[in-house]
């Protein structure tokens, strides 16, 4: 079959996001004195100060994530890929931005820190990045996803193309949890990069306790994360796609203070980057975080999905960027080595 090129694979998705809606478009912030309007807006930072950084990142959307809040729950979803490699993992100052901001819109009262480890036991994870010392200063639980319950939801497997039964986390399914997706700028081994919608995917399927990869691993025990992948990239890429109407966040906060480029998730190296973003729209953050990355966007073929379906918005010239500018702060992101292998996604075979 035909090949596409990126250039119209990218205005084939921009054009279905237009045409096709499944889900609502979020609304971008309220100027005093004007209307609400429909343009998503996208908050981009810079400074020195991980926390500063988040909490100014989050500002300009105070009344509208105080209202959207209302009487739920706030679920802070770091990104715990590993347990024991701080560059791959959200940074405790990260979350410590977010819950001042919590504070100071009176919303820290009902917030949990929660996460299901990718390699072995959330807390594990917690007690190595600092977590646990948040609990000193602010009124947070701690809670790991694997001890929580869960409901199965299906997903695609590219070898045998049937629906494969999955565990995913109870709280963070429940329409009662407000999400909060922290993220980090990262590249993958699987899908070129790893952002707000992927951190949430891929953090709420659980795994039975006492699983952990290598010797320590209790005998019997597994994790439905690998399930998701769907045995290749065609696999994950439309598994990402496929839940994320259901796993999205709410808010999406993407740290890139220090990115990680090269064999990621979890095995690549420093980028100095000093940014983070910010939106209601987990799409829109994505997307300007991409673009930040200096990735070109056609690569990433699960957000494409999303955009074509009406799942946020994918669009730059539709996006309202507040603060600093996008082309002030592009850094150009070493992809993983296996990069032209993923690319399969974007042929029509």
């Amino acid at each position: 079959m035909n090949t596409i090129n990126r250039r119209n694979f990218l205005k084939t998705s921009l054009m279905g996001g237009v045409a096709v809606t499944i889900a609502n478009p979020l609304k971008g912030i309220v100027s005093p004195g004007k209307q609400e309007r429909l343009t998503p807006a996208v908050s981009l930072t810079t400074g020195d100060n991980r926390a500063d950084l988040a909490f100014r990142a989050l500002q300009p959307f105070s009344k509208q994530i105080r209202q959207a809040i209302g009487n739920r729950r706030v679920i802070l979803k770091p990104n715990n890929v590993s347990t024991n490699i701080p560059l791959c993992a959200t940074h405790a100052d990260t979350l410590e931005g977010i819950l001042e901001f919590l504070k100071s819109i009176r919303k820290i009262d009902n917030v949990i820190i929660a996460e299901s480890a990718a390699n072995g036991p959330t807390f594990d994870g917690f007690s190595n990045y600092g977590y646990f010392r948040l609990g000193d200063k602010y009124p947070v639980k701690f809670v790991d996803l694997d001890k929580e319950g869960s409901e199965v939801l299906y997903v695609f497997d590219e070898k045998d193309f049937k629906p494969h039964p999955v565990r995913f986390s109870k709280i963070i399914l429940s329409p009662d949890s407000y999400i909060v997706s922290v993220a980090k700028m990262k590249t993958h081994d699987r899908t070129v990069a790893t952002l707000s919608l992927k951190n949430i995917v891929f953090g709420a399927p659980v795994k039975d306790i006492g699983f952990s990869f290598g010797k320590d691993r209790k005998e019997g025990t597994r994790s439905d994360k690998s399930i998701v992948h769907g045995s290749g990239f065609k696999g994950i890429n439309y598994n990402l796609y496929s839940l994320a109407p259901r796993l999205h966040p709410h808010l999406a906060l993407i740290d890139g203070f220090e990115g990680m480029e090269g064999n990621g998730p979890s095995n690549g190296t420093p980028v100095d980057h000093r940014v983070c973003v910010a939106s209601t729209d987990w799409l829109a953050s994505d997307r300007v975080a991409v673009e930040l990355m200096g990735i070109d966007f056609t690569m990433i073929a699960y957000l494409n999905y999303c955009a074509q379906t009406g799942q946020g918005n994918a669009d730059l010239s539709k996006i309202e960027v507040i603060g600093e500018k996008i082309a002030d702060h592009i850094k150009h992101y070493r992809l993983h080595d296996n990069v032209e292998k993923q690319l399969v996604m974007q042929k029509l075979e």
